[in-house]
């Protein structure tokens, strides 16, 4: 793009036969987009020859001239554009866009080189990869691609979602971001993080959150080592699928509810498994199922393979089919022995212990979705123009925005400090200890996401009711939200399990 025109050039082409305009200093012939414009062709003769700048960053997102840049035939002699163009892997310049640690004018003891070579591998990797294939999947309902799956495979992207562990030794992870050996779990946050900005809440869970949650468990508690290794090593390359069906129509938090059986054969040698899961992330294309269920003596967890007697479902949600969401029958199946996790009649110290990994990496997902939607509101509330003025003039608007932003900063700094203690607790350790403090995050940072939700409606107005254009982030985080809040165990559940496990030692103190 090297021609230059002057403005009175452009302003001669000002009707429906030869139709320019200008937006940031660049000129647009919009001659043959007329008809195709989505918001008809009267709204484009109105800026006919005109600078349409501000009338056009009040209707639309940047992105939209990067969508149609084939439209551009030149720039305003003299003038140069401003409005910045984001690349893949480019850091957000918008104050409070991006947490602490990566605003260069700040430091962070967290954090060394290996998190910012990760960072920028990962954000480079969620640009180019998986926000393309997020948002059309989020729209069309269909399940995540076995090509996307093979290529986080091939980087070890889905080895790292696990956490730490021995299972990433040896491995190349993210191009040699980072070794292996010392992927702790700030690098996990990170991952984490990074991921979520693909801002498609149901393509979110189908990106193989159902994996994240229970091959950890079995990683952890199943007692057979070389069906471990195997199951490990084949949902790690992407072949197989797993998730964790425990949630059942009959109990949810109170998962010492359910009424799924699993009744010993005589011999020893099999369990028989009946009945149904619901609200099962992955179930529709999984190929192994962690399941609670019922045993002679108390509850047990046993690994399910997708065969005869299993059959699922597709339940549809507030959020996207691309989340695979499913119910799941279990009629009759032989489950062999060696396929218990931990002790029989003891899983509940399983399940208990491995929600703990799930609940901060929700902390961390909804954290960052979270500070998105400030971001948004801070780029919005500056281009919008109301009676006359930018809306982050009103006083009204910046009481909102500094809620928004503290509740985004409070709640990173609190993971942070928590993430530190994970780097420095074993497994038992984090179960004894940390249960609840990330509890208690997990319901915070989802009340937080409640009340930045609300007041991101509120600035965003009709637009954050609209799927699409310029609220449709905060469309979308205010219709999914909940599903932070509810999923992994609700905020009241968790804040009274913060509020008990901190009871458990109580010393005998007196006022």
């Amino acid at each position: 793009m090297t021609e230059t025109y002057s403005r009175d050039e452009v302003a001669k082409n000002n009707n429906e036969e030869s139709l320019w305009c200008i937006v940031d200093h660049r000129v647009y012939d919009l001659t043959d987009f007329i008809d195709a414009h989505p918001g008809g062709s009267v709204v484009l003769t109105q800026v006919a020859g005109t600078d349409a700048t501000t009338a056009f960053y009040n209707l639309h997102r940047h992105e939209v001239l990067q969508k149609y840049s084939s439209l551009c035939i030149g720039t305003i002699e003299g003038e140069t554009p401003e409005v910045i163009d984001q690349n893949p892997g480019d850091l957000s310049v918008v104050p409070y866009g991006e947490p602490i640690w990566l605003r260069k004018e700040y430091k962070s003891p967290y954090y060394g080189e290996s998190h910012r070579r990760l960072q920028k591998a990962m954000r480079i990797f969620t640009d180019k990869y998986i926000t393309p294939e997020a948002q059309q999947k989020e729209k069309d309902g269909t399940y995540i691609s076995q090509e996307l799956i093979d290529r986080m495979a091939a980087d070890n992207i889905l080895a790292m979602r696990l956490g730490p562990g021995k299972h990433l030794y040896g491995k190349t992870l993210a191009g040699g971001a980072v070794k292996g050996d010392e992927f702790d779990y700030f690098h996990d946050l990170v991952v984490a993080q990074e991921m979520v900005r693909a801002n498609a809440r149901g393509f979110q869970d189908g990106n193989m959150a159902g994996m994240v949650i229970s091959l950890t468990a079995v990683r952890q508690w199943l007692n057979d080592d070389a069906l471990k290794e195997r199951i490990t090593q084949e949902c790690l390359s992407g072949q197989k699928k797993i998730c964790l069906a425990i949630t059942e129509a009959f109990a949810g938090s109170d998962v010492a509810g359910i009424r799924t059986t699993a009744v010993k054969s005589a011999d020893g040698s099999h369990y028989v498994v009946n009945g149904t899961k619901k609200w099962i992330t992955n179930g529709m294309f999984c190929d192994y199922f962690v399941t609670g269920s019922k045993t002679e003596k108390g509850f047990s967890v046993v690994l399910i393979e997708r065969g005869e007697g299993v059959e699922t479902s597709p339940i549809k949600t507030s959020y996207s089919t691309a989340a695979a969401t499913a119910y799941i029958q279990f009629e009759n199946v032989r489950v062999p022995a060696s396929h218990l996790l931990g002790a029989e009649d003891k899983g509940f110290t399983v399940i208990m212990s491995n929600f703990n990994h799930e609940r901060w990496m929700m902390c961390c997902a909804v954290m960052r979705q979270s500070r998105t939607v400030v971001e948004e509101c801070l780029k919005w509330s500056n281009q919008r123009l109301v009676f006359g003025k930018r809306l982050v003039e009103q006083p009204a608007i910046r009481q909102k925005l500094a809620k928004m932003i503290s509740l985004v900063e409070a709640n990173q700094a609190w993971l942070e400090q928590l993430t530190f203690q994970m780097c420095h607790l074993g497994y038992a350790q984090q179960a004894a200890l940390l249960s609840g403090p990330i509890g208690l995050l997990k319901s915070f940072a989802t009340r937080s996401a409640h009340d930045i939700a609300d007041e991101a409606v509120n600035i965003f107005g009709g637009r954050a009711l609209t799927q699409g254009g310029m609220g449709s982030v905060v469309e979308m985080f205010h219709r999914t939200y909940k599903f932070d809040a509810i999923l992994g165990g609700t905020e009241e559940i968790l804040a009274d399990l913060g509020v008990r496990q901190a009871m458990k030692a109580f010393p005998k103190s007196m006022l």
